[in-house]
Parts: structure tokens; sequence; C-alpha cells
């Protein structure tokens, strides 16, 4: 059985630059950029629950230009053997049929495929962010508690 590690930093530096090009590539309608990055094995799983092939990502990214911008916040990279699975927020601002805009926030884990020195994105899910009807966890509000307390003496 393969370990499980943080990414080296080399590896963060190599995955957040294919990351910073999916992101731009699917803003600019880039689809020669997105064929390189995306593995021929490619499942890429929308937020509404739709699951795309690299084939169907490429005509969806080509024929709905839906992307206006991507934010992504800190992405924690796990290693095992030649995959790479990167988990952290995302906002998107996306155009509707319509034209309007919307705004869609979650969580995104990724997986990546080393290909020799390259990273090739393997598997791609949105989470929507939600109601959370159950609350947080004893365990979150101490931490909570903690990081807030921590702040307020910082600011003293």
């Amino acid at each position: 059985m393969s370990d499980i590690r943080d990414a080296t930093p080399d590896e963060r530096t190599a995955i957040l630059a294919v990351e910073a090009a999916r992101q731009a590539a699917l803003i600019d309608g880039d689809l020669d950029t997105l064929a390189r990055i995306f593995d021929d094995r490619l499942v890429h799983i929308h937020a509404p629950g739709v699951v795309h092939d690299k084939r169907m990502l490429l005509e969806h990214v080509g024929t709905r230009r839906a992307y206006l911008s991507i934010e992504r916040g800190e992405l924690a990279i796990r290693v095992v053997g030649d995959l790479a699975i990167a988990t952290g927020p995302i906002v998107n601002e996306l155009r509707n049929p319509d034209g309007s805009a919307r705004t869609q926030r979650g969580v995104v884990t990724q997986v990546l495929v080393r290909d020799g020195d390259d990273w090739r994105f393997l598997n791609f899910q949105l989470t929507p962010l939600g109601e959370e009807v159950w609350g947080k966890l004893p365990s979150e509000q101490a931490a909570s508690a903690a990081q807030s307390a921590n702040t307020e003496e910082a600011a003293r």
C-alpha cells in the first residue's frame, strides 16, 4: 500500500500551476489547454450532479462559455503514489443561459495523475455550500471559540 503524504513543495507548486492554468482556460474557453491538462479518463461532476467525461466537458466549455471568474482558497494537497488529491473552497461566477450571472460557492475535490513531469486532472467534484441542518460538532465549536479568543488576544 502506498503512503499518503502531504505534497512536497515542488509537487504543490506544479499542482497549483496546473490548477491556475485550468481556471484561466475555463474562463478563456481555451480548449487546447484544457485538452492537454485533462486526462483522457476525466470524470467531472458539476455542482448539480451533471457528470461529464473529457469530451463532454470540452464541448460544455466550448459551447456554453459559462465561466466568468474562478477563485480558489487554500488547497490541501495529499499525494498517494502518482495521484494527488486537492481539496478546498471555490467561488465560481457563472453565466446563465439567459445572459445573467450567478455565484456558485462550494468545496472541490480534485484528483490529478502524474504523467512524467506533468499533472493531469483525472476527477473533479464540486459540492455546493448549503444549509447545515445539524450545525457544528462540539469539536468544531471549541476550535472556533479558541480561534476567536486568539484573534481577540492578538488584536490587543
